[in-house]
């Protein structure tokens, strides 16, 4: 996997709702659950995914709220995996909330 330059990880970030960037090198966006069983729900679905691609993001769970942060170890940053695989936690996160 080949670490993305900043200004590819600039324009990545405007076609994408909601995600940042913290601590330098992770991509990161906090859900938001009407309950605690919707944000384990959640974080099954990207747990399925994740191991599907084999590519696995920092998960947080805070009561009804789910963080996910995601980075390549091995390009020591971000990379287009990352940015692919935020459209599909986005889609996970619609067909759950509701």
């Amino acid at each position: 996997m080949e670490r993305l330059s900043e200004q590819l990880i600039q324009d990545y970030l405007k076609k994408i709702d909601g995600w940042k960037i913290s601590d330098v090198k992770w991509l990161e966006k906090k859900y938001r659950f009407q309950d605690y069983l919707n944000g384990i729900e959640f974080v099954q679905a990207v747990a399925n995914l994740s191991e599907e691609v084999n590519h696995h993001p920092f998960i947080s769970i805070d009561y009804k709220v789910v963080t996910l942060r995601l980075s390549s170890w091995q390009a020591k940053g971000l990379t287009k995996l990352d940015f692919d695989l935020t459209g599909k936690y986005d889609e996970m996160y619609e067909h759950i909330k509701k």
